[in-house]
C-alpha cells in the first residue's frame, strides 16, 4: 500500500476516534435527570427506517469503489504522452485544451527549438491562460484558436506547465538530444 493511502486511512481513523471521544464526553456531561427517558409522547417528524443488510452492503461497496477510483485517478493514473515530431529543425506537437491538456505529457529533445500548438476548445476561465514557470512564459489562449508557444530547453528534465489558476497541469519531458 502506498504511503499516501496509509496517511488518508490514518486520518479517517483518527477523525473517527476524535468524534467518538467527543460524543462520549458530551453524554458524560449530561446530568442524571437529562438522561432519563421522557414520559411525554414523542413528536419527532423523523422515524428510523430499517434497511436490509444487502442494501447496506451495496451502498458501502459503492462508496469504497468510488474512493478507490478517486485515489487511482489522482495518484496512480499515468499521463498520456506524445513524442514531438521534428519539422525543419523545430520539434512540434499540438495539445488540445479541453477539460485539461491532451496529451498531458510531451517528450522533446534538449537543445532543439520546441513549438507547442495549444488548441483551446474549453470555454472555462481557468484554461484561458497557459504558464511555463521554468521558461518564464505566460500566454493567453483564445477560444477555438491555435496558439503556438516556442522555447528551447537547454537541459534534460521535466518541466511543468499549468493553467492560469494552477488547477490543470501537464509536463514537457526533455531528454538528451540525439547527435
Amino acid at each position: 500500500m502506498n504511503k499516501i493511502a496509509i496517511a488518508i486511512i490514518g486520518s479517517v481513523v483518527s477523525l473517527g476516534l476524535v468524534f467518538g471521544i467527543a460524543s462520549n464526553k458530551a453524554v458524560a456531561q449530561m446530568s442524571h435527570e437529562q438522561m432519563q427517558p421522557s414520559q411525554t409522547k414523542q413528536t419527532s417528524q423523523f422515524r428510523r427506517i430499517e434497511q436490509p443488510l444487502w442494501a447496506k452492503g451495496i451502498v458501502t461497496a459503492g462508496g469504497l469503489g468510488l474512493i478507490a477510483l478517486e485515489l487511482w485517478w489522482f495518484l496512480l493514473s499515468k499521463p498520456k504522452s506524445q513524442k514531438a515530431q521534428s519539422k525543419q529543425d523545430i520539434q512540434e506537437v499540438t495539445i488540445t485544451v479541453d477539460g485539461g491538456y491532451e496529451p498531458s505529457q510531451v517528450v522533446v529533445n534538449a537543445l532543439q527549438r520546441v513549438r507547442l500548438n495549444f488548441y483551446r476548445k474549453d470555454p472555462s476561465s481557468c484554461l484561458e491562460e497557459i504558464r511555463f514557470p521554468d521558461f518564464h512564459i505566460a500566454q493567453e489562449l483564445p477560444l477555438n484558436q491555435v496558439t503556438p508557444i516556442e522555447f528551447t530547453p537547454n537541459e534534460p528534465g521535466t518541466y511543468t506547465f499549468t493553467c492560469g489558476m494552477n488547477m490543470f497541469r501537464g509536463e514537457v519531458k526533455v531528454e538528451t538530444g540525439q547527435v
